[in-house]
């Protein structure tokens, strides 16, 4: 099933974090913890453009999971909203290649591991000296429990050393899925006249091996993952992505959907523009 996310039942809230010990300190928040597990904010001082390099570190506790930016069949994904009247926007969230994850009859795709979710911000006028966000997340198990808490984390001072939060943001860098290469890319895209199947060409890394995971995310809120006909002559693969109901009087001309593609321990993400 694809479309529009539904959810497990949400039978806690909580609205404020529980810190380890009550304080918060340069470039690093302390702890966030509920039943599911922890979160905390990482970030480093504006540099002198305005851009602020943070991140939001999730660790569900064991047998827990976490989720992506779209969740899959249900599930809640992440959100982070900075302080209307902070001065900062958010303007990229990055996700590291997730994995699916079958409840019952549910796929979901998240994490069911640590994971670190890297923010790009900009400052829009005077620089801040304390970045202000709400975060939002979905822990979840036999249940599933939304995790909301606020952080208010003072900025490390510009050229301060700060070492193990570079090194963390530059870790989590690196896990996120590559882009588009010679070796590794979408060489076509075509979607059904009408609009229930996506036809893809994929050149991936390697000649042999397992089908390629692959989700296309559409309009926010829906994933398509489901394949038919997947055929791979060497390097080459070609698939129909089903596509589900998408919202009443969509015009999917001059939009852009996202896709990511996982073939081995390689995974690659881009967009895909419909003329």
């Amino acid at each position: 099933m694809t479309g529009k996310l539904s959810f497990i039942p949400l039978l806690t809230m909580l609205t404020a974090a529980t810190l380890t010990d009550g304080t918060a300190h340069a470039a690093m928040s302390d702890w966030a913890n509920n039943e599911g597990g922890r979160m905390r904010l990482v970030a480093l001082a504006p540099d002198a453009q305005g851009h602020i390099r943070a991140a939001l570190q999730i660790e569900p506790a064991p047998g827990w999971i976490t989720y992506w930016r779209e969740p899959g069949e249900s599930g809640i994904a992440p959100q982070v909203n900075p302080a209307p009247d902070g001065g900062i926007t958010l303007e990229k969230t990055s996700y590291p290649t997730p994995k699916p994850i079958v409840v019952g009859k549910i796929q979901e795709i998240g994490y069911d591991e640590p994971v670190t979710l890297p923010l790009d911000f900009r400052v829009n006028g005077k620089q801040p000296v304390t970045l202000n966000l709400t975060a939002f997340i979905g822990l979840c198990k036999d249940i599933c429990i939304p995790f909301q808490t606020q952080f208010s984390l003072p900025l490390s001072a510009a050229g301060q050393s700060t070492p193990h939060e570079q090194a963390l943001l530059d870790a989590a860098n690196a896990l996120l899925p590559q882009a588009p290469s010679s070796d590794f890319a979408v060489e076509n895209h075509q979607l059904s006249p009408d609009a229930k199947t996506l036809s893809l060409r994929l050149t991936l890394p390697e000649a042999t091996g397992s089908t390629p995971l692959i989700y296309v995310t559409g309009p926010s809120g829906y994933v398509f993952f489901k394949q038919a006909n997947g055929t791979r002559d060497g390097r080459t693969f070609a698939t129909d992505i089903a596509i589900g109901k998408l919202p009443k009087n969509y015009d999917i001309k001059g939009k852009s959907w996202g896709i990511l593609v996982i073939d081995g321990e390689r995974a690659m993400e881009t967009t895909l523009a419909f003329e």
